[in-house]
């Protein structure tokens, strides 16, 4: 049990220092850097360089990452931060999801995606303590990260750039009246926390043992899970949160096996939503604007289209596709189609309502395996086990979520981000139902009355049927009024409580419906491929998913065809390589939310 408490605090030591850069942003701008966690990642990624590579010894290592990380940091703020500090954070958030696809991508390009084994150059297991052996790289990373918090908290109390730092995370606005100069404050606190996150990678590589440049990707997210449990926004939040999910970590491993990590993690997360959902150190009134909710859509107003040219439109896609483009073009239509199913009623969440998911890819996997299980182990016809997938993706969903819509907007974001992992967790760990990661295989292919979907034209076709169904239902929604509330929830929040409303009921009910075609295109995608496996349903789905609404437009449903043929149909007919595709997904994104934030088919008002 020892060892298991010395292996989370380890573990915790790590989460803490990205814990602390997420919310030191935070304080600061009112932005969560998701970018934070990459930064983790391609710092150690540059140790492993420095050291194996070059040779160098780790402490000089440890400088030169620390630099690095800085001037990284530096640079998403100019790039993907400054430039939308007036706008609603929500559109820094999704930048700072670019800014990570992009880093973490041009990681794999430098480095190379295999896994490789990370220098040891400090002892491991040479120091006895209770019974247990612990090395002086441990007593290293513990002996940092005590002295940067000391520093850290002595520099914000005393420093003047450090009080400086708290006048702009009080009010920014009041501190530029008084001289404060916030920008180069802003500056400085993403100098700061990407310096510590970067000496948080080398600590990861040296605990870690071996790395890939996807490897720290998740001890990011653990860190804004760390930085939101101990309160958004506190420094002595973020430490307290880092070990204390370590330590929920090594023990959920402990008692229940590695399988179960995740649903340890994230399930006490949402307990901590619930139950303090400002943190275990934060303020209730820290959080003074939603970091994950609105629209910056600004006067946007979609193109519309008139019937002839949904009758063009269905011709070409029905006909010519499957026609002129053969089966390779038709497998291309129909990832395009089942993204596009998932997308397009996101314009409703995202876009009418202002309500941010991040982990759309849950009801997907959700939908998948119940289909599967209800044609293989049921015997249930495949138009009603895709029926009911939706369904039942839909009320799960909800469910797990259902507490949390109490709340406010930001905290229901991250409690789709969790719900994400919890349910990878579960269909890892369900051996006897879903085969782990094994994965389901076998599953067999769509009957339609009767009628066997064999080849990819036949796939291709119905799936434009379904697509064509959700753009129905969706542009009815948004002409009913329904759809006139659900715009009013997402204009303004508090203006429509005042008015009577049930806005976060309203936003459940968006989301149960986003969640039931998304049980559908997952269905779609099971029966199609015949397999399926947890490795399917990452967070890096959920954050497609969100990139296709923001390239369409948030408010556009046609426009989220348009997103999914562009970051979908175009990359795999090109048969681009995903770390190429992947970093033009970011940098499209990038450019989008700078300079065309309201979409590719939305006009400007």
């Amino acid at each position: 049990m020892i060892d298991t408490i010395i292996s989370g605090l380890v573990h915790g030591n790590v989460y803490a220092l990205v814990a602390v850069g997420i919310s030191l942003i935070f304080g600061v701008t009112g932005v969560v850097n998701f970018a934070q966690g990459s930064i983790v990642g391609f710092g150690a990624m540059l140790g492993w360089w420095f050291i194996s590579v070059l040779g160098w010894p780790w402490w000089l290592a440890l400088l030169a990452v620390a630099a690095a990380s800085a001037l990284i940091g530096w640079v998403i703020n100019l790039t993907t931060v400054r430039p939308l500090i007036k706008a609603p954070p929500i559109a820094a958030l999704l930048a700072t999801f670019a800014a990570s696809m992009v880093l973490d991508n041009l990681s794999q390009i430098l480095f190379r995606a295999d896994t490789r084994e990370y220098p040891a150059p400090l002892p491991t297991d040479n120091l006895p303590v209770g019974g247990v052996r612990l090395g002086t790289s441990d007593a290293v990373a513990f002996g940092f990260t005590l002295a940067a918090m000391v520093a850290l908290w002595a520099w914000l109390r005393f420093g003047r750039d450090g009080l400086a730092v708290r006048a702009t995370a009080a009010d920014p606005d009041a501190a530029r009246q008084m001289g404060v100069p916030v920008t180069r404050v802003q500056n400085l606190s993403f100098l700061l926390a990407s310096c510590l996150g970067g000496v948080g990678g080398i600590f990861f590589g040296m605990y870690a043992g071996v790395i890939s440049p996807y490897s720290a990707s998740f001890t990011g997210t653990v860190g804004f899970i760390a930085a939101a449990v101990g309160g958004l926004g506190s420094i002595a939040g973020a430490v307290a949160g880092g070990f204390v999910i370590g330590l929920l970590e090594s023990l959920g491993i402990y008692q229940f096996g590695g399988g179960f990590r995740d649903l340890f993690i994230f399930g006490a997360f949402l307990l901590v939503l619930l139950l303090r959902p400002h943190g275990l150190f934060g303020s209730r009134h820290a959080v003074v604007s939603e970091p994950m909710t609105g629209t910056f859509l600004g006067a946007g107003r979609p193109i519309r289209l008139t019937w002839w040219h949904w009758a063009v439109l269905a011709l070409a896609a029905g006909l010519a596709v499957p026609l002129l483009g053969g089966p390779v073009l038709s497998s291309v239509g129909t990832q395009v189609a089942i993204y596009a199913i998932i997308a397009v009623p996101m314009t409703l969440l995202a876009g009418s309502t202002g309500q941010i998911s991040l982990g759309q890819a849950a009801p997907v996997a959700i939908g998948a395996y119940a289909s599967a299980l209800l044609v293989m182990r049921l015997g249930l016809p495949f138009l009603l086990a895709l029926l009911l997938a939706g369904v039942i993706a839909a009320v799960l969903a909800t469910a797990v979520t259902l507490p949390i819509w109490k709340l406010d907007g930001h905290y229901v974001s991250m409690a789709t981000l969790a719900l994400g992992y919890i349910v990878l967790s579960v269909i890892r760990s369900w051996d006897t139902v879903t085969k782990g990661a094994y994965g389901l295989s076998g599953i067999p292919s769509p009957e339609v009355f009767g009628l066997p979907l064999l080849v990819a034209e036949d796939h291709y076709q119905f799936d434009l049927v379904v697509l064509g169904i959700t753009l129905f239902v969706v542009f009815r929604l948004r002409a009913s009024h329904l759809g006139t509330v659900l715009a009013s929830v997402g204009s303004d929040e508090v203006a429509a409580r005042s008015l009577g409303l049930h806005t976060r009921g309203y936003k459940a009910l968006t989301y149960a419906i986003a969640a039931f075609f998304a049980g559908l295109a997952g269905a779609l995608l099971a029966h199609q491929y015949n397999y399926l496996d947890p490795t399917v349903f990452t967070v890096q789905m959920s954050v497609l998913v969100l990139t296709i609404v923001v390239l369409g437009g948030m408010n556009s449903p046609f426009g989220a065809v348009l997103g999914a043929l562009a970051l979908v149909g175009l990359p795999e007919a090109l048969r681009l390589a995903p770390d190429v595709r992947i970093l033009l997904y970011g940098i499209v994104v990038i450019a989008i939310i700078r300079f065309l934030p309201q979409g590719l088919w939305t006009r400007r008002a």
